[in-house]
C-alpha cells in the first residue's frame, strides 16, 4: 500500500512532467507560427524546462529510453545557449 509520502512525491514528478510536456509543447507552437526562432533564448529555455521535467519524470517511471532522449536534448540546449552567448559576446567585441 502507498504511503502518503509516495502519493505525494508521485504528484510532484508528474507536476513537473506536465510543465516539461507544456514547455515543450509552447516551444514547438511558437516556432511553428514563426513567434520566435529556433535561436533565441525564449524556444532554448523552453527546451530546457522540457527536457528536465521529461528526465525527471521518466527516470521516476523508469523509462529509460526517453531519459537518454532527454539527457541528449538537454545537452543540445545547453551547448546551443552556450555558443549564442560565446556569438553575442563576440559581436559586442566587434
Amino acid at each position: 500500500m502507498p504511503t502518503q509520502e509516495t502519493i505525494d512525491i508521485e504528484l510532484i514528478v508528474n507536476i513537473i512532467g506536465w510543465i516539461g510536456a507544456a514547455s515543450l509543447l509552447t516551444g514547438y507552437l511558437l516556432i511553428s507560427s514563426g513567434k520566435i526562432v529556433g535561436k533565441s533564448y525564449a524556444y532554448q529555455g523552453l527546451n530546457l524546462l522540457g527536457s528536465f521535467g521529461f528526465i525527471v519524470n521518466s527516470y521516476y517511471f523508469g523509462a529509460i529510453p526517453s531519459v537518454a532522449l532527454n539527457v541528449i536534448w538537454l545537452f543540445i540546449g545547453i551547448f546551443t545557449v552556450i555558443i549564442m552567448k560565446r556569438n553575442k559576446r563576440k559581436l559586442k567585441d566587434e
